[in-house]
């Protein structure tokens, strides 16, 4: 509300329920700008800001208490609930909105609000200001500009408070756990499936009932695909395993990749290969610090990588010029990471006056490089063919340097045979 300053209002609705099939839908789970403004966790409910307003600035807009409804559906807030469990100045019931709201817009000179996520509600605002607008001969005032909400807030949610980064600790703790436990589960012959119902009651059991997103548990060249997340085929002795997985808890995400042998024992190939992606994970993260770009850590994993297929015999030429022709994106085709927070892909922007932004205290990004080589590559040595590698770890920037949040989760080779033998 400081940022918006007096005469404004921002009108923020909440995430609706989504029909899974017929008539059941999908768990709820809040719009991230509702949840981080409000930590409000019901449907249906619309979040109003009005700086300066003497009854209250901050209003929630949500369902009225039901008995029949909450013995079917479960327990409401209902307006009490909402101002005293959540801190709101106002709450109303959801179906007066149409009767309050346009009283509340009137006479504010801005509205934020975030158009193009919600086609109904924005119909909504457009018809709340159109009947303003038809009054004013009679003396109303409706808003005249509009700014989009996302501007400020996705800047606020981007640099992480500390109760935030307490949070995203336990979600990465959690998941370095469910890692270790499919690592340690991990033989021939089980399922791709398996490991993720692995990961999955790790999760629930260490208290995220939640993954931040859909498991990817890729084994031999599913690898090689991305965002591979079937998880139906068998795992095979000999074959990498690709893990990419994080828990979800009070709405944060954290995001892990490990890639390990299935039978507990890195072939030549894959550790020659395996060992250039560590080393373009180390060295990314050392990149990663207070006044870096956010592109350096990329820039830093572009170049060990191109070295090491160099190295491997898999590009042949100078490295510099290698470098600007791309010539490693064939087996490396993404970036090395992204911002983490209420969302896997978190909000905030990369860019700023047209450069690349500097990281800063408080941002939480990923680093994630890796190694893909697909089978029937043209001109790849077949050696190398269902080979997928991607290493990735949560890395909180600090005052003066970084913290990875994923450490626990081992890397280097030997730790990983070692831990995977144990069990065997």
């Amino acid at each position: 509300m400081d940022l918006m300053g007096n005469n404004s209002i921002a009108i923020l609705p909440s995430a609706s329920e989504v029909t899974r099939s017929r008539d059941t839908e999908y768990h709820f789970r809040q719009n991230s700008d509702f949840h981080y403004l409000t930590g409000f966790p019901e449907p249906d409910a619309v979040l109003v800001l009005l700086p300066g307003r003497e009854h209250g600035e901050y209003v929630i807009f949500c369902r009225e208490k039901d008995v029949k409804m909450e013995t079917w559906h479960g327990r409401r807030q209902g307006q009490i609930g909402a101002k005293k469990n959540f801190g709101c100045n106002d709450a109303f019931p959801i179906d007066d909105i149409d009767d309050i709201l346009p009283g509340l817009m009137e006479g504010r000179e801005r509205i934020y609000y975030e158009f193009g996520n919600h086609t109904e509600f924005d119909n909504r605002i457009m018809g709340w200001i159109n009947s303003l607008r038809k009054m004013v001969k009679k003396g109303a005032h409706p808003p005249g500009e509009l700014i989009d909400l996302a501007h400020i807030l996705h800047d606020m949610r981007l640099i992480k408070s500390k109760a935030e980064i307490k949070v995203m600790k336990k979600a990465a703790e959690i998941s370095v756990q469910a890692h270790i436990a499919a690592m340690k589960r991990c033989r021939p012959g089980l399922s791709e499936l398996q490991i993720e119902a692995e990961l999955k009651y790790q999760f629930a059991n260490l208290g995220a009932r939640f993954e931040a997103y859909n498991s990817i548990v890729a084994g031999g060249e599913n690898a090689c695909i991305l965002h591979y997340v079937e998880n139906n085929c068998e795992l095979k002795d000999g074959d990498l395993i690709l893990i990419d997985a994080g828990a979800e808890l009070d709405g944060y995400a954290a995001d892990i990749s490990r890639t390990f042998p299935v039978n507990g024992c890195y072939s030549p190939e894959q550790l020659e290969a395996y060992q250039w992606v560590l080393k373009a994970n180390k060295e990314a993260i050392k990149a990663a610090k207070p006044g870096k770009a956010w592109t350096d850590p990329h820039d830093v994993a572009v170049r060990v990588l191109t070295e090491g297929l160099l190295s491997m015999g898999i590009l042949h030429g100078e490295l510099e010029a290698l470098i600007e022709a791309g010539a490693y994106k064939p087996f490396y085709m993404h970036k090395t990471g992204h911002w983490l927070g209420l969302d896997v892909h978190d909000v905030g922007d990369y860019m700023q006056d047209n450069e690349p932004r500097e990281l800063a205290e408080g941002m939480v990004l990923t680093v994630e490089p890796g190694l893909y080589f697909a089978p029937k590559t043209k001109g790849l040595d077949k050696k190398w063919w269902g080979i997928g590698i991607r290493i990735e770890d949560d890395v909180l920037i600090t005052k003066k340097s970084n913290k990875v949040l994923t450490f626990g989760v081992p890397k280097e080779p030997h730790e990983i045979e070692a831990l995977m033998q144990s069990e065997a």
